[in-house]
């Protein structure tokens, strides 16, 4: 069935979106009325189009957006931006690094000890990535439709002997933070939960058993400061999740992101759906208008 949804990307996208969302919910997707959170991006997909969200799921370009609202202290360091793979410089890199799409989700690669990566092959898999549209890659994402193309080089981030950073996802509804999705061990034993804001672990989740977090995960000591800048960022959105790392209790932000698993994976258990998709209050579409622009 996967083939078939890629074939079937350029349907128009209200078509694709009732095809996807009864694929992976086995539900009917009602966009005159939408109640459940996977509904309500949908929704946003369709019909929420500020030209300002093309920036902010730009790796890049959200600096800018990042450095004019809480200012650049909470930005990781970049070591240069490149439309062509052949222009990185990785003589040049220091020791560790990571390079990443600007333009889709999860194309990062993670350099530990330049020594051992084989410069061709990451060449040849910039071009791959460079080559993808995320809009027409999974679910018709818009915010990523007229996204550059770009690789981001950025400094190698390390908490200490785990060998991969805790995610602090913020999900912020009309500008207000209500719970965070916590990732564990990304590189080894990738595990996820959700959890309130004083680390009680939420009754819902929307991955196997097996890949639930079932430790406990202390707070961070900034974590305060983490849910302000969430919120402060994601003013006047109507959805965003923000994510944040916590680096020895300094906050450096990671990514907005507006369509969270595309849309297409339910909470569990389902009752949960209804809940969160209630905390999402959709802008209204005025006089006849096909999408709303105006952020």
């Amino acid at each position: 069935m996967l083939r078939i949804l890629k074939e079937m990307r350029f349907l128009p996208p209200k078509i694709y979106a009732h095809i996807l969302f009864e694929n992976y919910t086995q539900k009917k997707l009602n966009l005159e009325n939408p109640i459940e959170f996977n509904e309500k991006i949908q929704w946003l997909k369709l019909y929420y189009h500020p030209k300002i969200l093309n920036q902010l799921v730009d790796k890049f370009e959200v600096r800018k957006y990042v450095e004019k609202k809480i200012g650049s202290q909470y930005l990781n360091h970049i070591y240069g931006v490149y439309k062509n793979p052949n222009e990185v410089p990785f003589e040049d890199l220091p020791t560790q690094f990571v390079i990443k799409a600007t333009h889709t989700s999860s194309h990062n690669l993670i350099v530990q000890d330049k020594k051992m990566i084989d410069t061709k092959s990451a060449i040849k898999q910039f071009k791959k990535w460079l080559s993808i549209n995320q809009y027409y890659r999974t679910g018709q994402e818009w915010a990523y439709k007229d996204v550059e193309p770009r690789l981001i080089a950025e400094k190698y981030l390390n908490d200490g002997e785990k060998s991969s950073l805790i995610d602090y996802k913020f999900y912020c509804f009309n500008g207000v933070a209500k719970f965070l999705e916590i990732h564990l061990d990304r590189a080894d034993n990738h595990k996820r939960g959700f959890y309130d804001f004083n680390f009680n672990p939420l009754p819902y989740r929307y991955v196997k058993k097996n890949k639930s977090i079932n430790e406990k995960v202390e707070k961070p000591s900034n974590l305060k400061e983490m849910i302000k800048l969430s919120e402060i960022l994601a003013d006047k959105l109507p959805f965003v999740r923000v994510d944040f790392y916590s680096i020895k209790g300094k906050s450096i932000f990671g990514e907005m992101t507006f369509y969270p698993s595309d849309g297409r994976k339910d909470l569990i258990p389902d009752e949960y759906n209804k809940i969160i998709g209630d905390l999402i209050k959709l802008p209204k579409l005025q006089n006849g208008q096909r999408s709303i622009t105006t952020f």
